[in-house]
């Protein structure tokens, strides 16, 4: 019999935006359950933001262009592991794209976390910086290992 379906619990929308993307932004910035302090910090980004046009379409298209389509998963056939590129879900691309610019934000230092967060989203914007470089990586990685597509699962 099979098991039954998790149901996935999703974060409410942000109270300011009405936007889920924006408090799970929130919930990647967030460290050691201090909520308020992560708030603030993206808060002030969207604030920055808003200079440039509407601030969740800026952010959204940030995480389109940082969020990788494709993958390379390990899979072990015969005593050889291969790397075998696989799509990416939804959900994951989403989590993937945010960690992948809060890590980047997170990686410059000497800077405020408001400053190298809004630095690294408005990069992934123009489509350049660390977390867009990542995801070219990736779909690299998936395109040289594409012979082996067929170990999929």
């Amino acid at each position: 019999m099979r098991r039954p379906i998790k149901r996935k619990h999703l974060p409410e929308p942000d109270p300011v935006y009405g936007s889920l993307k924006v408090s799970k932004l929130i919930n990647y910035v967030m460290e050691r359950g201090k909520k308020d302090t992560a708030r603030k910090i993206v808060y002030k980004v969207m604030d920055e933001l808003k200079k440039d046009g509407d601030p969740v379409a800026i952010l959204e298209d940030a995480l389109e262009k940082a969020s990788p389509s494709v993958e390379v998963r390990s899979r072990r056939v015969g005593g050889a592991n291969y790397q075998v590129p696989r799509e990416v879900r939804p959900e994951r691309r989403l989590a993937l794209g945010l960690r992948w610019i809060v890590e980047a934000a997170e990686g410059t230092k000497g800077k405020p976390m408001a400053v190298s967060l809004l630095n690294e989203i408005k990069a992934a914007h123009k489509g350049e910086g660390v977390a867009v470089t990542k995801k070219e990586t990736t779909h690299r990685m998936a395109e040289a290992n594409k012979a082996f597509a067929h170990f999929a699962w």
